[in-house]
């Protein structure tokens, strides 16, 4: 396991996705997709551990990278930092 995590955002051609890219594996083999909370609870254990966060609409997760699209009322600052938090939480 990493002692560290880098995380970085980057935004795209739609205002409400963005993608974080990590240093560590999120996924294995395929990429993941849901298309809701619900959906996140029942997924993979990453998935699991960022579906309490208000906000995500849903989440697309591949190798080192997560697709979040979001609530356009959300904060993307507020979503960013907890999806940070949660991911040093998991993985350290």
């Amino acid at each position: 396991m990493s002692e560290y995590i880098e995380i970085e955002s980057e935004s795209t051609d739609n205002s409400n996705v963005m993608i974080i890219h990590t240093n560590l594996a999120l996924a294995v083999g395929d990429s993941e997709r849901y298309v809701s909370i619900a959906s996140m609870e029942e997924g993979s254990a990453v998935a699991q551990a960022l579906a309490m966060i208000e906000g995500i609409i849903t989440l697309e997760i591949a190798t080192h990278d997560l697709i979040v699209e979001y609530d356009e009322e959300a904060p993307w600052h507020i979503i960013e930092a907890e999806i940070s938090a949660a991911l040093k939480d998991f993985f350290l």
